[in-house]
C-alpha cells in the first residue's frame, strides 16, 4: 500500500478526475462491446467470404457465416466483450488464442462430420480475419481513451478502505485516463481525514462492533444513492475476511461487482492469476520474463533488426554525417559513455548535435534544467546546433546506436539508457530501470518523451521492466514511427 500512498501525496482535490455525466456508467460503456461485436462480426463475414470465393471454395458465404458466428461465440465464452476487458487496452495475445482455438474447432468438424470448409482454406480465411479484427479493435479502443479523456463511458465507483487507502486510490487513478473508472464517493474506516477530495458517504467502525452485517447495509445504501456501478475495497488491517464476505453478499444481491485492491500496482493482467486453498482466495503474481524462449526471441529480433536497419539506412547515415560536419566543427558521431543492464557502463554512439564544448557548459546551465528529478533537459539548449535540432526532433541523432544494439549493449526496446552521474542519486526504486536492456526505443519515447516529469517516466520504465513482452516490444516499435514523425517532446 505504500506506492498507495506515495502516489496520492502528488495529487490535490483538484487533480481527481472528473466526475462521470449523465452519459457515465455500465450502460454508456457498452457501446464499445457492441462496436466490437459488431465490427468483428462484418468484418470476419466479409473477410472470409471474399477470401473463401477468390480460392474458389464451395459456399463462400455459408462457409464464413459459420466462421463469423463461430468466432463471435468464441469471444463471449472467452469474455472479450465485456467492459473489464478493455481497461487492459485491445491486446493482441488473447486474439491470437481465440484464434487457434477456431481452428481447432473447423479442423475437427470438418473431419468428424465434413461440415466446414479444408483446414487449409480456413486457415487462409482465417488469416486476413484476424487482421482486420486487430485492426478494427484498436480503433475502437483508440477511441474509447479519447471519449474517457473527456470524462465519458466511465463507470462510477465508491471506494471502501481506511482514509490513507482511499486517497491513494483516488491518487493513482487521477494519474491516468486510459482506464474506465471515477471515483464519486468514498466510506471510510475510522476517523481519518481524506485529503484527495473524495467525498466521505459513510464512515465504518474499526473494531467492527455493529457487525459486518450492519457495515454491508450502510454500505449497500450508500451504492445505491449514488448509483455506483461498482465498490472498490482497498485491502487494509481492518478489512477481515468475514467484513469482506458480506460486504461482497450485499452488493452482489444488489447487482454490483466488488474489486478488492491488493495494493500491487503496474502488474500486467497476464501475470496475474486466482487460484484457492483451503477455503483461501490466494492472487499468483508471475515473476517477469527474465530467461527463456522470450528472452531468446528479443535477442533474435534486437540482432537481426538492427543489421536489416544498418543496411537500409546506410546511405541515410551518409547524408546525415555530412550534414552533422557541414553544420559545426568537430567530429560526426558523439561518444558519450551510458549505464547499462546490471549497472555495467558501456560507450553510447549518436550524431552529435551539440557544440564542441557542450559538456563543460552544461555545469553553466544548471541552474535553467526544465526536468524536476535527475535528468537534465532545456527546451532551447543553447549548445544545440541549427542541424542537431532537426536530427532531435525526429530522433536521428539515435540511429548510430542501432550499432550498440548489435554488439548487445542495448536492445531494439527498453528503457533509456542513463548517465552515470544520473545512477548515481538513483534510489532503489530507480535501480530497477536497470534490471533490463536499455533501448533504442521504449515507453518514454511513445508517451511524450521530455515533457514527461521524472515521475511519469520512472513509472513508464518500471512498468516495462516488471511487465516487457515480445508482443509488446513489437507494438512499442510501431508507435514509435508515429512518434518520431509527430517529433512532439523532441528536444
Amino acid at each position: 500500500m505504500q506506492q498507495f500512498t506515495n502516489a496520492a501525496s502528488r495529487h490535490a482535490a483538484s487533480q481527481t478526475r472528473p466526475r462521470a455525466t449523465s452519459q457515465g456508467g455500465l450502460r454508456a460503456g457498452w457501446w464499445y462491446v457492441r462496436a466490437a461485436v459488431c465490427t468483428d462480426f462484418v468484418g470476419v463475414a466479409l473477410t472470409a467470404t471474399a477470401t473463401f470465393a477468390a480460392i474458389g471454395e464451395a459456399h463462400p458465404v455459408r462457409q464464413a457465416l459459420m466462421i463469423t458466428v463461430l468466432w463471435v461465440l468464441l469471444g463471449f465464452v472467452a469474455g472479450q466483450y465485456t467492459p473489464w476487458t478493455w481497461d487492459e487496452g485491445a491486446p493482441v495475445g488473447p486474439l491470437v488464442r481465440e484464434w487457434l482455438v477456431l481452428l481447432g474447432v473447423l479442423a475437427a468438424l470438418h473431419a468428424v462430420s465434413g461440415l466446414g470448409s479444408a483446414p487449409a482454406a480456413s486457415l487462409a480465411a482465417l488469416g486476413p480475419s484476424l487482421v482486420v479484427t486487430v485492426v478494427c479493435r484498436k480503433a475502437i479502443r483508440r477511441r474509447l481513451l479519447a471519449v474517457r479523456r473527456r470524462a465519458r463511458a466511465l463507470l462510477r465507483v465508491l471506494v471502501i478502505g481506511e482514509s490513507a487507502s482511499v486517497d491513494a486510490v483516488v491518487g493513482q487513478l487521477a494519474e491516468r485516463t486510459d482506464h474506465g473508472y471515477v471515483v464519486v464517493g468514498a466510506c471510510v474506516v475510522g476517523e481519518g481525514d481524506v485529503l484527495s477530495g473524495a467525498p466521505v458517504r459513510c464512515r465504518l467502525p474499526v473494531d467492527e462492533s455493529a457487525g459486518p452485517q450492519e457495515d454491508a447495509r450502510a454500505v449497500g445504501e450508500v451504492t445505491e444513492a449514488l448509483r455506483a456501478d461498482l465498490v472498490f475495497v482497498a485491502a487494509g488491517r481492518h478489512m477481515s475476511g468475514d467484513r469482506l464476505r458480506w460486504l461482497s453478499w450485499a452488493l452482489h444481491d444488489k447487482g454490483r461487482p466488488l474489486m478488492v485492491l491488493p495494493g500491487v500496482v503496474e502488474v500486467a493482467q497476464r501475470r496475474v492469476r486466482l487460484t484457492s486453498a483451503a477455503g483461501l482466495t490466494l492472487l499468483h503474481i508471475s515473476s517477469p520474463t527474465r530467461r527463456g524462449l522470450p528472452m531468446i526471441l528479443k535477442a533474435a529480433t534486437d540482432q537481426a533488426g538492427a543489421l536489416l536497419l544498418l543496411v537500409a539506412l546506410a546511405p541515410l547515415f551518409l547524408l546525415l554525417g555530412l550534414a552533422v560536419r557541414m553544420s559545426s566543427p568537430g567530429p560526426v558521431i558523439y561518444r558519450q559513455t551510458r549505464v547499462g543492464r546490471h549497472n555495467m557502463a558501456f560507450p553510447m554512439w549518436k550524431f552529435r548535435t551539440m557544440v564542441v564544448d557542450a559538456d563543460r557548459m552544461k555545469d553553466e546551465l544548471a541552474t535553467a534544467n526544465e526536468q524536476d528529478g535527475h535528468m537534465f533537459k532545456l527546451r532551447r539548449d543553447p549548445r544545440v546546433t541549427r542541424v542537431g535540432r532537426f536530427l532531435r526532433r525526429y530522433s536521428l541523432d539515435e540511429l548510430p546506436q542501432l550499432a550498440n544494439v548489435l554488439l548487445g549493449h542495448m536492445s531494439l526496446v527498453g528503457p533509456r539508457p542513463p548517465l552515470p552521474e544520473e545512477v548515481a542519486r538513483y534510489d532503489q526504486v530507480e535501480m530497477r530501470r536497470l534490471s533490463v536492456k536499455p533501448g533504442l526505443t521504449g515507453l518514454w519515447q511513445v508517451s511524450g518523451r521530455s515533457d514527461l516529469s521524472w515521475h511519469e517516466t520512472v513509472s513508464l520504465d518500471l512498468r516495462y521492466v516488471d511487465n516487457w513482452s515480445w508482443a509488446w516490444d513489437l507494438t512499442v516499435m510501431g508507435r514509435t514511427v508515429r512518434a518520431v514523425l509527430d517529433g512532439r517532446g523532441a528536444y
